[in-house]
């Protein structure tokens, strides 16, 4: 079945990623691992919001200096997704979800 943004599901270091540019962004992290700017990476962090919704974000990040980061990889950012980040933003406050395009 063919994704509704022809996104090409990719499977890298055992890990399944929901398209290219999310796999190239986990190998960006693995190298700051490896060069010691973060120490861990959480996959598909779940938010729940009113209604039974819930938003995965892709990647948390924690960096060495002892911040925590959330990245969600987006090649095509709907209005949906937009709303759902406003929403994680206001429940989960100081929370913000950086989004990366272009990986």
């Amino acid at each position: 079945m063919r994704h509704k943004y022809n996104a090409v599901r990719v499977e890298l270091d055992g890990h399944k990623f929901d398209s290219k540019a999310e796999a190239r962004f986990w190998q960006h992290l693995m190298g700051l691992k490896q060069a010691g700017v973060i120490v861990q990476v959480l996959r598909q962090v779940p938010f729940h919001l009113p209604g039974g919704v819930k938003y995965i974000c892709d990647f948390q990040v924690f960096e060495a200096d002892g911040n925590v980061r959330f990245f969600d990889v987006k090649g095509m950012d709907t209005p949906a997704s937009r709303l759902k980040r406003r929403q994680v933003a206001e429940l989960y406050a100081p929370i913000e979800i950086e989004v990366v395009k272009n990986v």
